[in-house]
């Protein structure tokens, strides 16, 4: 197994007088990796952060109050989504690419409507659009996503399509490769850290600030990466958008859940590539 993400060193960005905890690691343009609902820096799989970094470099980071970072988790994504142009600053980096997961999707959609001169392409995995979709988040998301720890049994559920053994077998495989450098401590495990989550995705449902709307109009290239069974963004609610978002692309992976990227590191990683190029 590669291991250049398992290595990379932690390092420190003062933003707005808090310690924010990032990694820094590969070759090529700067690419800002925005986390799941819990997740950290950590909860990547580590073979497909290895997979982008030989064509990227790769910028992890925590959210504040989330991880090893210090600060509190603002209850509006577009607060949360200025960490990106920031640490950004702090690392002398101007243009960059931002991808992100789930929750981190919606945030990395607020950094790109935020910042269309400084964000050169968006990769959007396992997440919805802005504004009010019609496929609501399916029961078995919340009776495994709220728990104060999650085991490889949840992951079935929340990130993998657990009626197929393919994937249930990658879904071992990624948790193990996880695991290798994973402190389950610095995971965000209280109702009330859960509840600023639920918070800011609830503004992007509202979408004051009309994103949605911006998709018509926005210039710089999007690749959205889905499973065909989002139990808690369904890949459904893009297809209204795609026709009135010209610069955008839908991959669906079958047989996939939430984390396709998991299931298929390789494979995504190579999708993303090419996009990027």
């Amino acid at each position: 197994m590669k291991t250049i993400a398992l290595n990379a060193e932690t390092q420190f960005a003062t933003i707005n007088n808090s310690k924010i905890a990032y990694r820094q690691f590969g070759n090529g343009t700067p690419l800002f990796f925005v986390n799941r609902f819990r997740g950290i820096m950590d909860t990547w799989d580590p073979l497909f952060l290895d997979s982008l970094a030989e064509k990227n470099t790769i910028i992890l980071f925590d959210y504040p109050g989330i991880g090893s970072s210090e600060g509190e988790l603002p209850l509006d994504i577009v607060e949360v989504s200025k960490t990106v142009p920031a640490l950004a600053d702090y690392l002398g980096i101007d243009k960059f690419n931002v991808l992100g997961w789930s929750y981190g999707g919606l945030v990395a959609q607020a950094v790109t409507f935020q910042n269309q001169d400084r964000v050169l392409n968006t990769v959007l995995i396992g997440t919805n659009p802005p504004g009010e979709n019609a496929i609501p988040m399916e029961q078995v998301f919340f009776d495994h996503a709220l728990k104060p720890i999650n085991d490889l049994e949840d992951e079935y559920y929340l990130f993998f399509e657990p009626a197929s053994e393919k994937s249930r077998q990658a879904a071992k495989e990624s948790h193990d490769r996880i695991g290798h450098r994973l402190d389950h401590s610095l995971i965000p495990a209280t109702p009330e850290i859960f509840q600023r989550y639920i918070a800011g995705s609830g503004t992007m449902r509202e979408d004051k600030l009309n994103f949605r709307e911006a998709y018509k109009t926005l210039k710089s290239p999007v690749l959205v990466i889905s499973g065909d069974h989002d139990i808690s963004f369904a890949t459904e609610n893009w297809f209204p958008l795609l026709k009135n978002a010209p610069t955008m692309q839908h991959i669906i992976l079958n047989d996939a859940g939430h984390g396709p990227q998991h299931q298929h590191p390789e494979l995504t990683a190579g999708y993303i590539n090419l996009f990027l190029e």
